[in-house]
């Protein structure tokens, strides 16, 4: 089973606070128990930079409207992201609760299962 482990976005990361030296330590010591146990997928985990530097693409019908950023309601954005193979939910559920808190104060990761070919058959 694939799955997209989504870091949630916070007022932190969407003012463009990087994380410590010792933040980042302790998550690359995670990724590469990742990759170790096979979970994380060849170039699949990444931050990203606050919203004010992206742009959304609002779609209606044959029309398209470019939207400037930043976005409004930093816990309804991604931050980072990783894509993980796991045997279940249960699986990416553990792992997840073995990461480091990605963020200075609280926050918050999703995981989302990705749809497969089977799912479509």
């Amino acid at each position: 089973m694939r799955v997209m482990v989504v870091v949630k976005a916070t007022e932190d990361s969407e003012s463009g606070l990087l994380p410590t030296r010792a933040a980042m330590a302790d998550m690359d010591s995670f990724n590469r128990a990742l990759v170790e146990a096979g979970i994380l997928q060849p170039g699949g985990g990444y931050g990203l930079k606050p919203s004010a530097a992206g742009k959304r693409v609002a779609f209606d019908g044959a029309d398209r409207t470019v939207i400037d950023g930043p976005f409004a309601q930093p816990r309804e954005l991604v931050a980072g992201f990783w894509l993980w193979t796991v045997q279940d939910m249960a699986e990416a559920v553990a792992w997840v609760k073995r990461c480091p808190n990605p963020m200075p104060g609280p926050s918050e990761i999703e995981i989302r299962p990705l749809y497969e070919e089977e799912d479509f058959v």
